[in-house]
C-alpha cells in the first residue's frame, strides 16, 4: 500500500529521510475507497482489526469485514440523510463500531467529530450549537445517552440520534438493526475534494471554549510518517496506542497510518485501565508495538513487569506530553526497549519524532519530520539558535504540508491570530541541541521569567518527577516583587509520603531539584494537593493554578 504514496518506502538515515520522503497525493483522495477498499480488494482475508473487551468478547475483522460493514453503515448513514459536508459526532469510547462510523463518513464525504463520552450536557449543546451536529452516533450507556438527551431541546440541528447498543434510548435508531437492513450501498458520484473537511476535533484547550480544528480529505496520508516511519510498522505487526475514540490520538494510532502500513490494529475496549490488565493483554496477545502517553508508561514501570511474558513486544513510541528521562531509563532496564518519543498537536500529524535509525536522547522529542519546515523563533521573530529557547513554528510560504489543518472552523481571526505571513505557530516551546534534537519546555504562556532567567514547566517537573514522593507535579510561576516570578510546585504525593507532608519534606524536595537540575530552577514555593486541575482529556489546567495564585 505504501508504493500507492511514496515513491521510496524505506530510507536508512535522517539525511536519506529528508531528501527522498515524499508524498504523492491522488485526486480527490478518499481513505474509505482508496486504502480500506484497495485492501479488500487486494488482500480481502488480511487482518485489520483484532477487537476485544473486559468482558471477555473478541472479534476479528478482515478488510473484506471492513469493507462490507462500512458499506453497509454508509447506506445506513444515507438513508438517515447523512451526506457530503454533514456533520456527525461520534461518541463510541472504543466500541469497535467507531470503525465502521468513521470509515462510512469518509466514504460518504461527511465531516466526522469525534468526542470523548466524558462530555457533559452543556459540553454537547456547545459542540452540537457551534459546528452545526446532524446527527449523533453514541455507545447506548445511561451515562451517556442521558447527557444527549437532556442537550437535545437546545440543539435545534440535530437531526438523528443513533444508538449502538447495549440501551436503544426512545428517540434513538438502532444502529445495529439499521445496518443489517440497509439498502446495498450506492457510493456517491463525487462524495469529496481534497480540501473538503473530512475530520473536526474540538480541542480541550486550557483556556476558554474548546477550539474547532478542522482537518482535510489528505489528512490521513499525513499520518504515513506516524505509521510505518514512527511507530516503524509493517505488515506483520500487531500494534496498541492506549486512547480513547474521542482524542485525536486515535486516529494518530488506531486508523490511518497503521491501515496504510498494512498492520493489525489491536483494540482492548475496557472501562477502567489496569496497568497489569494491560501487560496481561500485551503477552497474551502477543503485541509487537506499544505507542502510549507518559502517564500510562509511569504506571507499567511500577507494575512486576518480570511476571508477565513480554518478549513479542519489538517496539514503543511515546506521546501526548513531554517524557520524564527517568521513564525512559526504567522502562529500559525492564524491557530492553528504547521508547521512541514524538510530538504534534491536534492542529498536525506528527510534526518531531525520534525515527528509527536515530539513537534516542532521553527527554528529546527528536528531530523535525521532513513533512514539515520546522523551526524555533524568538519573540521577536528571529531564529533562534542552538541551545536557545524559542517558538516551534512551521513554514508554510511553500504551501500547506500534508496533516496541517485546514482552519479552525468558523473563527478566521483565531486562525489568523495562529496562522499568519506564512507561519504556523504552535503556542510551545522548545530547545534545539547541536544535533538537531528539539527539547521540550513548555507552552509558551508556561514558561516562568524569574530574575532573568527562563525556566520551563517541564524540565522543573522532570526532576521532581524522579523523587519517589512525587505521583503527580505541575510547575507555574507566581508573582514576587524582587524575581517578578518564583517558581512553583504543586504536587500530588504518593500514598507513603502523604502523611509526611510538611516543612522538611519540602526542603527534601527542593533540595533534590537543585541537585538534579540547575538550582536556580528549583520551587521556592511547595503546595501539596490531592489532585491536579485538569481539562477532560487530562491536560494539566497550569492556568488555573496561575490564576488562583494571582488572585
Amino acid at each position: 500500500m505504501l508504493e500507492r504514496f511514496l515513491d521510496q518506502t524505506t530510507f536508512v538515515s535522517q539525511e536519506d529521510f529528508i531528501k527522498n520522503f515524499k508524498i504523492k497525493v491522488p485526486e480527490n483522495f478518499n481513505f474509505g475507497y482508496d486504502v480500506v477498499d484497495a485492501w479488500a480488494a487486494e488482500e480481502p482475508d488480511k487482518l485489520a482489526l483484532c477487537w476485544t473487551n473486559d468482558q471477555g468478547e473478541h472479534i476479528d475483522f478482515t478488510y473484506a469485514d471492513l469493507k462490507k460493514y462500512t458499506d453497509q453503515t454508509a447506506s445506513y448513514f444515507q438513508s438517515l440523510g447523512i451526506g457530503h459536508g454533514d456533520m456527525v459526532m461520534l461518541i463510541l469510547k472504543r466500541r469497535y463500531e467507531f470503525w465502521f462510523s468513521i470509515i462510512a463518513l469518509h466514504k460518504l464525504g461527511a465531516v466526522v467529530i469525534p468526542a470523548t463520552h466524558l462530555l457533559t450536557k452543556k459540553d454537547i449543546v456547545y459542540r452540537n450549537n457551534a459546528a452545526d451536529i446532524k446527527m449523533i452516533v453514541c455507545a447506548g450507556e445511561e451515562i451517556i445517552t442521558k447527557h444527549i438527551i437532556d442537550a437535545i431541546p437546545e440543539s435545534p440541528s440535530i437531526k438523528k440520534l443513533v444508538s449502538v447498543g447495549p440501551q436503544i434510548p426512545e428517540g434513538f435508531e438502532d444502529f445495529h438493526k439499521g445496518i443489517e437492513n440497509a439498502a446495498p450501498y450506492v457510493r456517491p458520484a463525487h462524495p469529496n475534494s481534497n480540501d473538503d473537511i473530512s475530520l473536526m476535533y474540538f480541542t480541550s484547550g486550557t483556556t476558554g471554549n474548546p477550539k474547532m480544528v478542522a482537518h482535510d480529505f489528505t489528512y490521513p496520508l499525513g499520518h504515513i510518517v506516524t505509521g510505518s516511519f514512527w511507530h516503524n510498522l509493517h505488515r506483520d505487526s500487531l500494534h496498541l496506542t492506549i486512547a480513547d475514540t474521542g482524542w485525536g490520538k486515535a486516529v494518530w494510532g488506531k486508523l490511518y497510518g497503521q491501515f496504510i502500513a498494512g498492520a493489525t490494529v489491536f483494540v482492548y475496549d475496557h472501562e477502567k485501565f489496569t496497568p497489569a490488565e494491560m501487560l496481561q493483554k500485551i503477552q497474551d496477545y502477543k503485541i509487537t508495538s506499544l505507542c502510549a502517553p507518559p502517564t500510562i508508561f509511569r504506571f507499567l514501570i511500577r507494575e512486576d513487569m518480570t511476571k508477565y511474558d513480554l518478549s513479542s513486544l519489538q517496539y514503543c513510541t511515546i506521546a501526548g506530553e513531554a517524557l520524564n528521562p527517568a521513564v525512559f531509563e526504567a522502562f529500559y532496564k525492564l524491557t530492553g526497549i528504547k521508547l521512541m518519543e514524538g510530538f504534534g498537536q491536534t492542529e498536525t500529524t506528527l510534526t518531531v519524532a525520534t525515527f528509527p535509525w536515530m539513537e534516542p536522547k532521553p527527554g528529546s522529542m527528536g528531530v523535525s519530520n521532513p513533512q514539515y519546515d520546522v523551526d524555533l523563533i524568538r519573540p521577536d521573530g528571529s531564529r533562534a539558535e542552538d541551545g536557545e529557547q524559542g517558538q516551534i513554528v512551521v513554514h508554510t510560504t511553500n504551501g500547506k504540508p500534508i496533516g496541517l489543518f485546514k482552519e479552525y472552523y468558523r473563527d478566521p481571526e483565531l486562525t489568523h491570530e495562529a496562522w499568519h505571513d506564512g507561519m504556523y505557530y504552535t503556542g510551545d516551546v522548545a530547545w534545539r541541541d547541536e544535533d538537531g534534537y528539539l527539547w521540550f519546555v513548555g507552552r509558551a504562556d508556561d514558561v516562568i521569567k524569574s530574575s532573568g532567567y527562563r525556566i520551563g514547566p517541564f524540565e522543573v517537573e522532570s526532576a521532581l518527577m524522579t523523587h519517589p514522593a512525587v505521583v503527580e507535579c505541575a510547575i507555574t510561576g507566581v508573582p514576587d516583587e524582587i524575581r517578578g516570578q518564583v517558581v512553583k510546585a504543586t504536587i500530588v504525593l504518593a500514598k507513603d509520603y502523604k502523611d509526611k507532608a510538611g516543612k522538611a519534606l519540602i526542603k527534601e524536595l527542593q533540595d533534590h531539584v537543585k541537585r538534579v537540575t540547575a538550582p536556580y530552577k528549583y520551587p521556592r514555593v511547595i503546595e501539596f494537593v490531592d489532585e491536579l486541575p485538569k481539562t477532560i482529556s487530562g491536560k494539566i489546567r497550569r492556568v488555573e493554578i496561575r490564576d488562583k495564585d494571582n488572585k
